[in-house]
């Protein structure tokens, strides 16, 4: 079974490059990987592919993109009856912290030794990934509820970290530092610890999410263990099920295998918040309501998922709320739920 996981060390390797030197190492890279990275166009930001003409409007060090991660893993669809004849390997740049405390779930799923995904596996392996320390905060961004630092720590091959005058790299993975060494000579430098505007920044960053007053796991665990319907039926009146919240979130996982010609399968992401989720052979549905449908999902997250891999399922980057077209707050939710436990 492999693991992705850091190197252990007790102080990371860090190295450090001119701004101006970087975007040259980043153009040599062009032409032997498929490079993914945020650009920002209006008020979002998301992943797109990196060529010659937009590489030097990636945005850096911004907080989430609005597609998560997962979907460099584990596609909206993916055919898994025939390979991909694609073999040039990728760099996906800009993993936000949260984003990446995702694949503490995904991994475990997929990489299961007993129901190993072979090409969430392949994805995994062809993929170097270069997280990033948020140097800003949406409104509903929330990590650190759950026990996540704005920059990286794990999970990633390398972490990115821009200041005024340079790039620094701080290597976690075997991986991360085999793709640095393809570059060495490129100008970087090694250094002993960061820079003090990065450390300021960092802590400034953690400052303001420590700030909100929103429950962590494991209380919210105990709160919807403890809820009466009455609170879902209320939050699921404006509830469409258009499964934006679980489309959007870095660790749902749920797909179906859907049977096409030629006998070609071809995995979808599919979503609880969907009517006839459950729905089996002789018409039963226990989620056929959809304020179960709503329930169901936090139960997921925050009972089921530390039960079974003692994870919580949610990562507080926030995603779902600012996709709920029903404008449900799910930190509004859990609340109210804690608040009604006491």
């Amino acid at each position: 079974k492999k693991k992705y996981i850091n190197l252990g060390r007790a102080m990371p390797k860090m190295v450090k490059i001119p701004v101006e030197k970087w975007e040259a190492v980043l153009l040599n890279y062009l032409l032997h990987y498929d490079v993914y990275a945020p650009l920002k166009k209006g008020n979002y930001t998301d992943y797109k592919f990196i060529t010659e003409e937009n590489y030097k409007d990636i945005s850096y060090n911004l907080s989430k993109t609005i597609t998560p991660l997962k979907a460099f893993y584990f596609p909206v669809k993916e055919n898994v009856t025939s390979d991909s004849e694609d073999t040039k390997k990728r760099i996906v740049i800009g993993a936000a912290a949260c984003d990446l405390k995702g694949l503490d779930v995904l991994d475990k799923i997929f990489l299961d030794e007993d129901f190993m995904d072979p090409y969430f596996q392949k994805n995994r392996d062809e993929t170097i990934l270069i997280g990033t320390d948020c140097y800003t905060v949406d409104s509903s961004c929330h990590c650190t509820a759950y026990g996540t630092e704005p920059f990286p720590a794990k999970n990633a091959d390398i972490v990115f970290s821009k200041t005024d005058d340079d790039i620094v790299l701080t290597i976690l993975s075997d991986k991360g530092d085999a793709f640095i060494s393809e570059a060495l000579n490129s100008g970087f430098t090694e250094i002993q610890e960061l820079p003090k505007e990065l450390t300021k920044k960092r802590n400034e960053i953690k400052e303001l999410l420590s700030a909100k007053n929103i429950p962590n796991a494991w209380d919210s665990r105990l709160g919807i263990k403890d809820s009466s319907d009455k609170i879902w039926k209320k939050y699921a009146e404006t509830c469409v099920s258009c499964g934006a919240c679980s489309a959007i979130c870095p660790t749902c996982h749920c797909f179906l295998l859907i049977d096409k010609a030629n006998f070609e399968k071809v995995k979808n992401w599919d979503s609880c918040q969907y009517p006839a989720f459950e729905r089996v052979a002789g018409g039963e549905d226990p989620l056929s309501r959809v304020h179960l449908r709503l329930k169901n999902r936090y139960i997921c997250k925050f009972i089921h998922k530390p039960d079974m891999f003692n994870e919580v399922a949610c990562v507080g980057c926030g995603r779902c709320i600012d996709a709920c077209i029903g404008k449900i707050d799910k930190n509004e939710v859990l609340s109210e739920i804690c608040r009604k436990s006491e």
